[in-house]
């Protein structure tokens, strides 16, 4: 059987959870520089990702937090029950160590995603811990990014089952 830590979706009938992680300071989308970020909240984010979720065939499990200790339990708790995760790490993306080995600790399948174009902005937005243990990486394309991102890995995970 496939199993998450496999990195596949699992076998006919059981339900394919994706975990959903917004790093700090992602709890104040749609107040927090909207010229930057963009004007929808994370609650509009997670309903949107559901609906495409649903689409997908299936289910998501979204999680913020603003504590890099409780993201990373979040992730190892995903163990066993998940078979991907889409990770906005906010600001933690060019921090933090600890949340990329969690990552890599759980051998499941990441797929990045950032709002805003990392690129162009200042230059220690340019570095991330996270995208070389991620499949790829989404950035500037706003909210819509989180639904390709979601795509994009479901997709993988199908590719890996057959």
């Amino acid at each position: 059987m496939l199993g998450p830590a496999s990195g596949r979706c699992r076998p006919v009938g059981e339900v394919v959870q994706i975990l959903v992680i917004h790093g700090p300071n992602l709890n104040l989308l749609g107040r927090r520089e909207p010229d930057v970020y963009g004007t929808q909240t994370l609650a509009d984010i997670d309903a949107d990702l559901a609906s495409a979720a649903k689409g997908f065939g299936v289910e998501v499990e979204p999680f913020q937090s603003n504590h890099e200790g409780e993201l990373i339990d979040r992730i190892q708790e995903s163990m066993g029950h998940a078979s991907g995760i889409l990770i906005n790490p906010g600001g933690l993306t060019h921090t933090s160590v600890a949340l990329r080995d969690a990552l890599l600790a759980t051998s499941l399948p990441v797929v990045e995603v950032h709002l805003s174009n990392v690129y162009a902005r200042e230059a220690f937005r340019q570095h991330s811990y996270v995208s070389p243990v991620a499949l790829g990486v989404v950035s500037g394309l706003g909210a819509d990014g989180y639904r390709f991102g979601l795509e994009a890995l479901v997709k993988r995970l199908r590719a890996t089952q057959s």
